[in-house]
């Protein structure tokens, strides 16, 4: 790394087996839509010979965004997986979405990674969001470094946009964040942009001449020296600053010339650990070209200055009963754990799981145990069963290279396991272990669909079950209260992904309805109900008369049911007949059709017949009694109150502030959050907050995430209420 001037292509286009963890590099490409990931992990791809100059693997396809939805939407929707070998490695790219909306593709692309290279548009800069997820991987401790891309841009500025990432990425330590190398500028153009042609190493002090389409390596002319000088001692001392011997600074500023070896393996430590950030630049090649800009370089940094798979604690581990369980980091000798980190669906072979190994060897063939993954709330049954693994293979753009075996420390896509959904552990047969599973992003956008007719309805069940297995950052909901079928996406576009797989993946086609919350009725008053059930038609009738007294009762009490009858008016064998129901009554509504609740239903008087009367006719006079109350009474519609909480930054607290308030919401706290954020908390009605993730995104330009839980129903305002009977009539 920085010391090396190999420029042959790796052992590329072949399907290779790692045969040791240490051999292996699992790199996530992190960055906001646009920003070059996917042009990046060509170019990579090319660079190690594993494509050809079209970008095109040997038979056809990109190696990434080869989906048909990715074609039309013109963006990755999903986590890619493209390895490639270099220089005796196995690098496992991991291209991840940039939007917002497929969070969770990226989330998975981090638990399957064991370091992160983000990726910034040298023409935009670094947004909000990039900040959080680099939060995220410092979270973990994820080593990370920065490549900064569109280099071709006239508005390009490579110096500026080292000096952002590390006043973004730095925290209290900019020195943390620093070039690697320098863009080397070939002539002005008439515009006055002058192309980057090479690069400058500041450790070698060489020149990596690419503007041939092959990189070679020069002396740097004396004009250039200077800058070198500059760059070269900061970098130096930002590597020293992090050295685990802590007489090298004293020494290097006392004078003493440093050398290179000793310079790189601190800086491949420190890598590693996770303390510092380099930057590189990296752009595709030109057109007839072999080799893009940077990426030998940015080649030499994932073989040299990442660490291996073994350097990674595995995640906690326990047996499916909760008990914990020792297991060794990354070895391929031990116990089997294994983890589904993406679930797709092919319409040639079937289910397709994308695979980490962080333990033991996966087999082809083998007979192993799945164990589910705790998202029973999204729809996501747990599973405790075998299932026979199906062929091992490296996936490469739409292909399936087969592979023998997949060790500890390395990634497969393994085929036909037909349970196993992303978050499962894959373990031994005689060994069932269960893997902590990875936070999942809460879908918070509803989405209410049904099917567009009775042959989509038959295929609707299978399809939305086939949707979900795929996709654990998405919620399926069989609302009871509305009757509804409701899919919890992210935002917009995660549901726009999930319209277009149900129709031409699984061959269901929906319609989107309004998403309805599930409101509430109450009595505001206390109030009276005769109901009189009686009919004689010459033969058994039926007689039931009963008188009630309804009245209101404090939020979240229900519905109690009092009896008070004196005098034996009604039999006691039909007083639960009574209850029964109005209780019945009340889970149908008295008014707009929505459950009665809060309130005490008390049994005053009532007549019975020695011959007519009977449990089903004392029902009838109970339900009839209990709609006379309401006719007789004020109702109030109840709407569901939820208690939100924005975590945002301190730069649009007032804007979070102002929208909430638009939605009748009521502040009810802040308080400083770490990062320069705050925490909002506040009540806002549920029917206002239908679209708050994506509306959120907006007030917050991307830089807000929220939660809700349900906090009670209350009284919805009246003009409230009266267009929504309006919008529906029949409330």
């Amino acid at each position: 790394m920085g010391d090396k001037a190999n420029t042959h292509p790796g052992a590329a286009g072949r399907a290779t087996a790692a045969d040791h963890p240490a051999s292996v590099r699992n790199v996530v490409l992190v960055g906001h839509s646009g920003s070059g990931k996917t042009t990046l992990v060509e170019a990579l791809a090319l660079t190690a010979g594993a494509v050809n100059r079209a970008g095109r693997v040997e038979d056809g396809g990109t190696v990434s965004d080869y989906d048909e939805i990715e074609h039309r939407q013109q963006r990755s929707v999903q986590l890619s997986l493209v390895p490639v070998d270099w220089d005796g490695y196995k690098i496992n790219l991991l291209d991840t979405p940039g939007y917002a909306d497929f969070v969770g593709e990226l989330r998975a692309g981090l638990r399957a990674a064991d370091a992160a290279l983000f990726v910034v548009s040298a023409a935009d800069g670094v947004d909000g969001s990039t900040r959080m997820l680099w939060e995220e991987c410092a979270a973990v401790g994820m080593p990370r470094a920065i490549v900064v891309t569109h280099l071709e841009s006239a508005r390009s500025d490579f110096e500026g946009m080292t000096s952002v990432c590390a006043e973004a990425f730095g925290g209290d330590d900019p020195d943390a964040v620093l070039p690697l190398y320098l863009p080397l500028h070939g002539a002005a153009a008439p515009d006055g942009h002058a192309p980057v042609t090479g690069l400058i190493g500041l450790l070698t002090q060489q020149l990596f001449d690419y503007s041939s389409g092959e990189r070679k390596e020069a002396d740097p002319g004396p004009e250039q020296q200077p800058l070198i000088e500059t760059a070269r001692n900061r970098l130096i001392e930002g590597i020293i600053a992090e050295s685990e011997d802590e007489t090298l600074m004293d020494r290097y500023l006392g004078g003493e010339k440093i050398d290179l070896k000793t310079l790189v393996q601190d800086l491949e430590r420190a890598v590693a650990r996770g303390s510092f950030f380099p930057v590189l630049a990296a752009a595709p090649a030109a057109e007839g070209a072999r080799q893009g800009l940077g990426t030998v370089e940015l080649l030499e940094l994932i073989t040299g200055g990442f660490p291996t798979p073994l350097e990674r604690p595995a995640p906690t581990v326990t047996t499916p009963e909760g008990a914990p369980r020792e297991v060794k980091a990354c070895d391929p000798d031990g116990p089997l754990v294994a983890e589904v980190v993406k679930t797709a669906s092919d319409p040639y072979v079937g289910r397709v799981s994308l695979v980490r190994v962080f333990s033991g060897t996966l087999r082809p063939d083998a007979t192993v145990h799945v164990s589910g993954h705790g998202l029973t709330d999204r729809g996501h049954e747990d599973h405790d069963v075998d299932e026979r693994v199906g062929a091992l293979s490296a996936p490469f753009g739409k292909q399936q290279r087969a592979l023998t075996h997949c060790i500890a420390g390395d990634l497969a896509s393994v085929a036909k396991l037909n349970r196993a959904e992303t978050g499962d552990t894959l373990s031994a047969k005689d060994d069932p272990l269960l893997m902590e599973p990875w936070q999942m992003p809460d879908p918070l956008l509803p989405l209410a669909i049904q099917a567009h007719s009775k042959a989509d309805e038959d295929k609707l069940s299978q399809g939305l079950g086939r949707l979900v297995a795929e996709d654990p950052t998405m919620r399926l909901e069989q609302n009871q209260n509305t009757h509804q079928v409701v899919l919890w996406c992210l935002g917009e576009a995660h549901a726009d992904v999930a319209l277009e797989r149900l129709r031409n993946r699984y061959g269901v086609q929906v319609d989107v309805v309004p998403h309805k919350v599930s409101l509430r009725e109450t009595f505001a008053g206390p109030s009276t109900g005769r109901g009189r059930h009686v009919k004689q038609s010459g033969g058994h009738g039926q007689f039931a008369i009963c008188e009630i007294e309804v009245e209101p009762l404090p939020n979240g009490s229900g519905i109690e049911f009092v009896d008070k009858v004196v005098g034996g008016a009604v039999p006691r064998q039909f007083i639960p007949s009574v209850e029964k129901g109005v209780r019945a009554q009340a889970a149908k509504g008295v008014v707009a059709g929505y459950p009665l609740i809060d309130v005490r239903i008390t049994l005053r008087d009532g007549k019975a017949h020695s011959v007519d009367s009977s449990d089903a006719a004392f029902q009838t006079a109970g339900a009839l009694a209990l709609r006379e109350a309401a006719r007789e009474a004020t109702i109030h519609l109840l709407e569901p109150v939820a208690e939100v909480s924005v975590l945002v930054g301190d730069d649009y607290v007032g804007p979070v502030m102002s929208d909430l308030s638009g939605r009748r919401g009521r502040v009810v706290g802040t308080e400083q959050a770490a990062g320069g954020r705050t925490l909002v908390r506040a009540e806002v009605p549920e029917i206002e907050i239908g679209r708050y993730a994506v509306d959120l995104r907006s007030v917050s330009h991307g830089t807000a995430r929220f939660d809700r839980s349900y906090a009670r129903h209350e009284p919805m305002p009246q003009h409230i209420a009266d267009r929504l009977r309006e919008q529906d009539p029949g409330t």
